[in-house]
């Protein structure tokens, strides 16, 4: 099967707004966290090589260097998420006539939603680490572009809420009590500290075009 991440938009959208369960909302938070590290890539490069920011020029290498390989980590995950899914999915569907075959369905069940749990947690550090970047963009880059660092932080704050509802979806169904109750925790902590990043960013943003 050929990989999401190679397919154009239109197809690709096509397929979300299909009657297939996948790809879904934890492959579009993870395609929306990419939209939004590069555009915070794009003001970086937009600034690159021009004399006006020419103090700044170690901290665009490293800014460049850094959402370059974010974007490929979020362009993983897109396929990622569809993968593990459907790994649930023939779980659901393996033959429960038998108590062996219902223990060994069961068994697979449950470490099918431990990785769609996993995955999208991976998509949530990601929105983080692309947060970090962004905020410290701003006032070091182009400021002909400042408004699109306000854009992919609003990217970046909705792809890292959506990956945090596909985890409370498969956290529900979780019977280790444990795992259940660690990412829920980690979880809380990435979102909380997403959300405060992505919001001082617009803020940030709308006060300088505003001013």
């Amino acid at each position: 099967m050929a990989q999401l991440v190679d397919d154009s938009i239109r197809n690709y959208t096509t397929k979300l707004a299909s009657g297939a369960p996948a790809p879904g909302g934890g492959s579009a938070a993870a395609y929306t966290g990419a939209i939004g590290v590069s555009l915070t890539c794009m003001v970086g490069s937009l600034t690159e090589g021009r004399a006006k920011y020419a103090e700044y020029a170690d901290f665009i290498t490293g800014l460049l260097e850094q959402a370059h390989k974010t974007l490929n980590e979020f362009l993983v995950l897109v396929d990622e998420d569809v993968v593990v899914f459907n790994a649930m999915s023939a779980a659901y569907k393996m033959p429960k006539e038998s108590a062996a075959e219902k223990a060994l369905r069961t068994e697979a069940i449950q470490a099918a939603l431990k990785d769609c749990t996993i995955t999208p947690f991976k998509i949530m550090e990601l929105c983080v680490r692309s947060l970090r970047l962004t905020a410290e963009a701003i006032g070091k880059t182009n400021v002909n572009v400042v408004s699109d660092l306000g854009v992919a932080a609003l990217c970046l704050k909705a792809a890292v809420q959506g990956a945090w509802l596909n985890i409370l979806i498969n956290l529900n169904s979780l019977r280790d009590a444990g795992f259940a109750a660690e990412y829920r925790e980690k979880g809380e902590g990435v979102l909380n500290e997403a959300m405060e990043a992505a919001d001082d960013i617009y803020e940030s943003v709308r006060r300088q075009l505003c001013s």
